[in-house]
C-alpha cells in the first residue's frame, strides 16, 4: 500500500500554523480540529512542525508561558516528510525509528497532505482485514456448506 491510497481515503486537509504565532493559538487550534500537530508554513514553505509533545515538553516542563511563546521557540525544526508513492511499511518504519507520529507527505516536491501513525496503522489493519477475508473466501469456496 501507497501513502498516496491513504491521503484518498482520509482526504489531503493540511492544518498549519506561522511561527510567529503564539503557540497558545497552535493548541487552540489543535484542540478545536482534534489534531495532536500542526505544519509550521511560512510564506509557502514548510519551517517544521508543532505537536502536543512540543508543548509538554518545552512549555509545560520548561515554565514557559503559552500565550506569550512563539511557535518557532518550540517547534520541532525538521520535519521528516514522504512521498505520495512511498510504502506504508517505509512510513511505519520512519515513524518507528525517529519516535514521531506525524509525517508531513510530497508529491512533486509541494504537499500533498499531513498523515499520523494513526492513518498508518489503520491502513495496515484494513489491508490485513481485506487479505483475511479473502483467504476465508477461498477456503470457504471449494466446500459445500
Amino acid at each position: 500500500m501507497k501513502v498516496k491510497e491513504i491521503l484518498s481515503r482520509k482526504g489531503n486537509d493540511i492544518y498549519s500554523i506561522r511561527s510567529d504565532e503564539t503557540v497558545f493559538n497552535a493548541i487552540k487550534k489543535m484542540s478545536e480540529l482534534k489534531i495532536g500537530a500542526l505544519l509550521v508554513i511560512d510564506n509557502g514553505e514548510l519551517k517544521g512542525m508543532i505537536s502536543e509533545r512540543d508543548y509538554r515538553d518545552k512549555v509545560i516542563l520548561m515554565g514557559r508561558k503559552s500565550k506569550t511563546t512563539e511557535v518557532n521557540v518550540i517547534m520541532s525544526r525538521k520535519a521528516f516528510c514522504v512521498n505520495v508513492d512511498d510504502s506504508v511499511n517505509l512510513c511505519m518504519k520512519l515513524m518507528t525509528e525517529k519516535r514521531i507520529r506525524h509525517l508531513p507527505v510530497l508529491a512533486n516536491g509541494k504537499l500533498a497532505g499531513l498523515i499520523s501513525i494513526g492513518d498508518v496503522v489503520k491502513s495496515i489493519i484494513d489491508r490485513q482485514k481485506v487479505e483475511i477475508d479473502s483467504l476465508r473466501s477461498y477456503i470457504t469456496s471449494g466446500y459445500p456448506g
